[in-house]
């Protein structure tokens, strides 16, 4: 009997990557394999080292695969849910030319600051990108690297996320998703979408020279329908005079808008002329990194100017219709204006497949060698980590919407899948894996920080007690939620009667009430009214570490007023990106099929009331002290 079929979900994280083999039916997750990455850089450097990803992925398979007992035949699909925002610069054939800056990497504070204002403050930015720049964003690194290391900068002949990185390496194919392009800085979300065409591109569909499919409303790559030659790989464009309509050929039989080795050419795509190089874009005699991309009419973020794809063929069979991928109704393009301040040219970025589990490609050959799996199975776009967070608990447009999460971990997240654009300055407006908007707000100072202060203390984590009139912003690294970069962190209310626990259980109320607090914007962002009883019957989904401590799980009950769900699976990411490779896999929408595995299902935990006096105690203190008991900025500089 043929072992059932299985998929793999990637997380490649900051400090590790984890590889769930999961059941393409039921979604039970059969292992989880395991393999750390090495994080560098002293003072506000962090950085790693793009090929340890790649092999700690492939070492993640093969724990994963051996800890479940399946044949690697078995396996169908495979899609990687990456950390946001890392900084991959790749020379022309393909390799990192410098470790990579993280997203906690926080050199690129200045040129943050530098480019709000350059195109005209945070409402410019909010109405493109749908978030203000900070540290934490690519555009940010990219112009530190311009500015730091301009020799790497101009030898870069293509710019990747982390998850697009590893992505590529599967399959051949230079491409990202909506959700992970949203946290760069340089995607517009607002209107004049493009997504629901099909593929689009940043100026050229070959960036890498693989022979990508131009993009059209029936793209067969995205359906996962590939025509090959014979001998070719899985997934691999055909090649010749008699690739047809909506296939690349390399030959002189080059139709309007698909690549040609010269002249031939058609609109909108570059043609592969003197300098073009393995890695690099095609570019008229001349171009050089950073300069306009060639070929007329190629512009950023605009579809293939090609027909429209027709019938693929199978890569084993016979010709079948290819379906036509879901409109996809929210985020749409690289924003050129954007990209010009940033000197960076669209053509090294990758093209963006209309959803995350979109089937781009079929793994090659030599990544099949270097996995230990079978050549030729579905490649999904993949996404970011919160993205795939977001699937796996069944947010989207098949799921739940306006339905929020709040995650506690070293950092505190909130976020709601919603069909609102959001445009708050104290939010990241990302999109979606799937075409909705995941508007997401962070706090800096959760679980380590208040694990700090109960090491200081000399107390167990869960020694907590009510805050008894005490009120502790554990605001130890700064905060980015409220924006109080250079703040540390305040105690008062102490008196003669305060204890340990007190003290320990105020901690975990001042870092609960931040977190609630970003809650209740991203509410407003999704169009909501956080006080309506009907909002605030919404159960609040809790996940990351701190959901499984039951200080944490108490003090979010106290402090919301809000029922909580809990759901029992612990790596919704890796699951999420598990969705993402059976959708890429079979066809089916992976929001949906997240829901019908129940990954994000768990206990309900029935509401208390709210203490509203510890809520408004809190609120006062944090409001009254900031700026200048929280070392905000000030004209003279730091406080």
């Amino acid at each position: 009997m043929p072992a059932r079929p299985v998929v793999i979900g990637v997380d490649s994280s900051t400090q590790s990557t984890k590889a769930a083999v999961v059941d393409a039916e039921s979604g039970a997750l059969l292992a989880v394999g395991r393999a750390p990455h090495t994080v560098t850089g002293t003072g506000g450097a962090r950085e790693s080292d793009p090929e340890e990803w790649w092999a700690a992925l492939g070492q993640a398979v093969a724990a994963a695969l051996k800890e479940a007992a399946v044949p690697p035949a078995a396996v169908t699909g495979i899609a990687v849910a990456g950390q946001q925002h890392g900084l991959v610069t790749l020379d022309a054939s393909g390799r990192p030319l410098r470790p990579a800056p993280l997203w906690n990497d926080t050199r690129s504070a200045p040129q943050a600051a530098a480019l709000t204002a350059a195109l005209g403050g945070s409402g410019a930015w909010l109405g493109r990108t749908g978030s203000v720049p900070v540290a934490a964003m690519t555009a940010a690194k990219w112009q530190w690297l311009r500015e730091h290391d301009p020799a790497t900068a101009a030898r870069t002949a293509a710019v990747r996320l982390p998850h697009d990185f590893l992505t590529e390496r599967l399959c051949g194919e230079a491409v990202t998703d909506p959700g992970d392009a949203s946290g760069t800085g340089w995607y517009a979300t607002g209107p004049g979408d493009a997504s629901g065409t099909g593929w689009y591109a940043a100026g050229s569909d070959d960036v890498l020279g693989t022979g990508s499919y131009a993009t059209g409303s029936g793209d067969a790559s995205g359906a996962g329908w590939y025509a090959t030659d014979s001998g070719a790989d899985p997934g691999r464009a055909a090649a010749g005079s008699g690739a047809g309509p909506g296939r690349p050929a390399t030959g002189p039989g080059a139709g309007p808008g698909q690549p040609g080795a010269g002249p031939g050419a058609g609109p909108g795509r570059p043609a592969t002329g003197p300098g073009a190089g393995p890695g690099r874009p095609a570019t008229n005699p001349g171009a050089s990194p950073g300069g306009p991309i060639a070929g007329p009419g190629a512009g950023p973020g605009c579809p293939a100017t090609g027909p429209a794809t027709g019938p693929g063929r199978h890569p084993t069979g016979p010709t079948v219709p290819a379906p036509t991928p879901a409109p996809v109704s929210g985020p749409g393009r690289y924003d050129p204006q954007i990209l010009a301040l940033l000197g960076l040219d669209p053509a090294l970025l990758p093209a963006v497949a209309p959803t995350g589990g979109t089937r781009v490609g079929s793994l090659t050959r030599a990544a099949a060698h270097a996995l230990g799996l079978p050549p030729g199975i579905a490649v999904a776009a993949g996404t970011g980590d919160n993205m795939a967070a977001a699937a796996g608990l069944g947010l989207g447009a098949h799921g739940l919407l306006d339905h929020p999460v709040v995650s506690l971990g070293t950092s505190g997240t909130v976020f709601a899948a919603t069909r609102a654009r959001p445009a708050s300055p104290g939010l990241s407006g990302f999109a979606a894996t799937d075409g909705t908007y995941l508007p997401l707000g962070c706090t800096l100072n959760c679980t380590l920080a208040v694990d700090r202060i109960a090491a200081l203390l000399g107390l167990d984590r869960e020694d907590a007690g009510p805050g008894d009139g005490l009120v502790l912003l554990p605001y130890l690294d700064g905060e980015r939620t409220p924006d109080l970069p250079h703040a540390t962190g305040l105690l008062t209310g102490l008196t003669h009667a305060a204890t340990p626990p007190a003290l320990l259980g105020a901690a975990y109320e001042g870092a609960v009430f931040t977190v609630l607090r970003a809650l209740d914007e991203l509410l407003a962002a999704c169009g909501l009214d956080p006080a309506a009883p009907e909002v605030r019957d919404r159960p609040l989904r809790l996940i990351g570490g701190g959901a499984r401590g039951r200080a944490w799980t108490e003090t979010v009950r106290r402090l919301s007023g809000r029922p909580l769900v809990v759901p029992a699976a612990t790596e919704l990411v890796a699951l999420g990106a598990a969705a993402l490779a059976a959708a890429a896999a079979t066809g089916a929408e992976p929001v949906a099929l997240a829901r019908a595995w129940g990954t994000g299902d768990g206990p309900t935990l029935d509401p208390v009331p709210r203490d509203e006096e510890t809520w408004a105690r809190i609120g006062t203190v944090l409001d009254r002290a900031a700026p200048a008991l929280l070392g905000a900025e000030t004209d003279a500089g730091p406080a």
